[in-house]
C-alpha cells in the first residue's frame, strides 16, 4: 500500500502556520489520489514527543554496543521498567518511519532552526541502528522519499544579507541523507517573508511574500502528483 507519514511542527494553529497550510495541501492532494487508508498524521506541537532520558540513552548505548540490532530483539536488551517505556515510546515511531513511502515534515523556522517539538522526534526516532538491515547494514530508507515544507519569516536564501543564518535546511538535509534517505529522494519546499504582513519593517517585502507562497504552494502540488504517479508507476511494473 502506498503510505504518507504526515508530521507538522509548528506550534501555530492552522490558521497562522504557513507549513501547516502547505503541507495540508500536499495530504490533501495526495488523499485525493490514494484515499486515507495509507495515511498516517501525527501533530509533534500537540501531542508531543518525550524528550529522550537517561533511560533511553542507556539502552541505546546497549545496543550499540551489539552491531547492528533487529528490531524485535530490542526488547530483549532492555532492562528495568524505565527502559521498558523508553522503548514502548519509541518503537512506533520507529515503525511509522519505515514503513512510510513519502514523510512530509512541516518545519518553521523558530530562531534560525527547527522547532523543539521536531527535535524532540528526531531524537526519539534516531535510535542506533534502527533504519539499517541487521543482516547487510543496508539503509532501510534510501528508497524512501522526504518532502521537507519549511517557513520563514524573514529571507534567508542564497544572497541575501541572512543567508548564513539558515541552520533548518543544512541541518535537515545532513541528518536525513545520514539517516539513509537518498539525496535524489530528499525535497525542500519554502515560503519565505511570511511575516511580512504582520511586522512593519517588512512590509515593502509583501510582494515577495506572495510570490513565495505562490511558488511554495505550486511545488507542493507538484510534488504530491509526482509521488503518486510515481507510486502508480510502481504498483504497475
Amino acid at each position: 500500500m502506498t503510505s504518507l507519514l504526515h508530521l507538522d511542527s509548528s506550534a501555530s494553529d492552522h490558521g497562522d502556520s504557513v507549513t501547516r497550510q502547505l503541507t495540508a495541501l500536499y495530504a490533501d492532494t495526495w488523499r485525493c489520489l490514494h484515499g486515507s487508508a495509507g495515511y498516517r498524521y501525527r501533530d509533534l506541537a500537540a501531542e508531543p514527543v518525550p524528550l529522550v532520558s537517561p533511560a533511553f540513552v542507556s539502552l541505546g548505548i546497549r545496543v550499540e554496543r551489539r552491531g547492528t540490532v533487529a528490531l524485535p530483539e530490542v526488547a530483549e536488551l532492555t532492562e528495568g521498567p524505565a527502559e521498558e517505556r523508553e522503548w514502548a515510546l519509541t518503537l512506533p515511531l520507529i515503525a511509522e518511519m519505515r514503513a512510510a513511502e513519502t514523510v512530509l515534515v512541516g518545519v518553521p523556522m523558530y530562531n534560525y532552526s527547527v522547532p523543539a517539538s521536531l527535535k524532540a522526534w528526531i531524537d526519539r526516532v534516531t535510535f542506533p541502528g534502527a533504519f539499517l538491515d541487521p543482516r547487510t547494514g543496508d539503509h532501510l530508507l534510501r528508497r524512501t522519499n522526504v518532502v521537507v515544507v519549511t517557513a520563514r519569516g524573514g529571507s534567508y536564501a542564497p544572497g541575501t544579507p541572512r543567508e548564513d543564518f539558515d541552520f533548518q535546511t543544512p541541518y535537515l538535509r545532513a541528518y536525513f541523507t545520514d539517516l539513509g534517505v537518498a539525496p535524489e529522494n530528499l525535497c525542500f519546499v519554502s515560503a519565505e517573508m511570511t511575516r511580512a504582513s504582520d511586522v512593519p519593517a517588512l512590509a515593502r517585502f509583501k510582494p515577495l511574500a506572495a510570490d513565495s507562497l505562490a511558488a511554495a504552494r505550486s511545488a507542493v502540488s507538484g510534488l504530491a502528483g509526482r509521488a503518486a504517479r510515481s507510486g502508480a508507476a510502481a504498483r504497475t511494473r
